[in-house]
């Protein structure tokens, strides 16, 4: 069994399903692969997210340990998102599916 979101999961892989559901989720991971990001820089690069939406998605994904929100020490007070480690391995899944998916469809 597995949990994701406190819902448990019979089969591993809808639990796996579950994790890139939603609209903006796989685009987010995707971003926060490339480098890690304040929100603001995350809002430009998710064109059309809004700040709810986007506050709603890194609160998942950090509850969920994919996503570590580390506060800056600057008088701004900035926030920086990156993946945890779980999270970048859940990266490296996700490329060997878009892999598989791309010679699947060739």
């Amino acid at each position: 069994m597995a949990q994701f979101d406190g819902k448990t999961y019979d089969c591993p892989f809808d639990c796996f399903l579950a994790v890139l559901k939603g609209k903006w989720r796989t685009d987010l991971l995707l971003a926060l692969a490339d480098h890690p990001s304040h929100f603001r820089e995350l809002q430009r690069t998710l064109t059309g997210i809004s700040a709810k939406v986007l506050t709603e998605n890194l609160r998942g994904l950090e509850r969920n340990h994919l996503v570590e929100r580390q506060e800056q020490d600057d008088p701004a007070g900035m926030v920086e998102y990156r993946l945890s480690s779980e999270g970048e391995q859940l990266i490296q899944v996700m490329e060997q599916i878009n892999h598989w998916v791309g010679r699947w469809l060739a």
